[in-house]
């Protein structure tokens, strides 16, 4: 990952994101550090990591990441950058990822947005560019958040339509019960409540789909 530096310092909009977590997920540890000081003035709480598994070793989760896809073990490919995306948004499918990556810009940006990235940067990427991605990634989960206090929720789904409406259907209920299991922070009576469903029966969604409700 890479930014063009700048001077920081708080702007008006930090009272916006105050409330708002962002995990940042880069191997470079200097940049890292100075892309969480850079969004720590803009008002966000923010959490880094330095691989895939200390990202997802995190708890609570944040909704917001900025991941360089070139991480350890594999830092000039882009796979363990796509396994946590991949991980983030299975624990969460609200989660709002940015992916950054300067390998193979095309083809990891198509990956990405595939698998469910909310945006994509491509090295260089100015701070500018970043801080506005986040802006942007943030005010999709402040709508989100109304449409589920609602009893709605916008679902991300990318299907093959080859394997028909059959394979299609099992992604959406898949995608529903892990934003409901989400919504209710892992409380299968919650969930269950929010689905229109008994409790065995949302469990037995949550072992068709391999769902863990992490109460954390």
């Amino acid at each position: 990952m890479s930014a063009q530096h700048h001077q920081t310092g708080s702007s008006p909009e930090a009272a916006e994101c105050a409330a708002l977590s962002l995990l940042i997920v880069e191997d470079d540890q200097s940049l890292a550090s100075y892309l969480a000081e850079v969004m720590k003035a803009e008002g966000y709480q923010v959490v880094c990591a330095h691989s895939r598994h200390e990202a997802l070793s995190i708890r609570p989760q944040p909704l917001l990441a900025l991941v360089d896809l070139g991480l350890p073990p594999a830092e000039n490919r882009i796979t363990e950058g796509m396994f946590l995306l991949d991980a983030l948004l299975a624990h969460d499918p609200h989660s709002k990822i940015i992916v950054i990556t300067g390998q193979d810009e095309e083809a990891a940006a198509f990956e990405a947005v595939r698998r469910g990235a909310f945006d994509f940067l491509c090295k260089p990427a100015a701070m500018s560019d970043i801080k506005a991605a986040v802006k942007r990634a943030g005010l999709f989960l402040h709508h989100e958040e109304h449409l589920s206090e609602t009893g709605e929720a916008r679902l991300h789904l990318t299907v093959k339509l080859a394997n028909g409406p059959k394979d299609t259907a099992c992604a959406v209920e898949e995608q529903v019960v892990r934003s409901a299991v989400a919504d209710a922070h892992g409380n299968v009576t919650e969930a269950a409540r929010r689905l229109g469903l008994g409790r065995e029966h949302l469990y037995y969604y949550l072992k068709k789909y391999g769902i863990q409700p992490d109460r954390a």
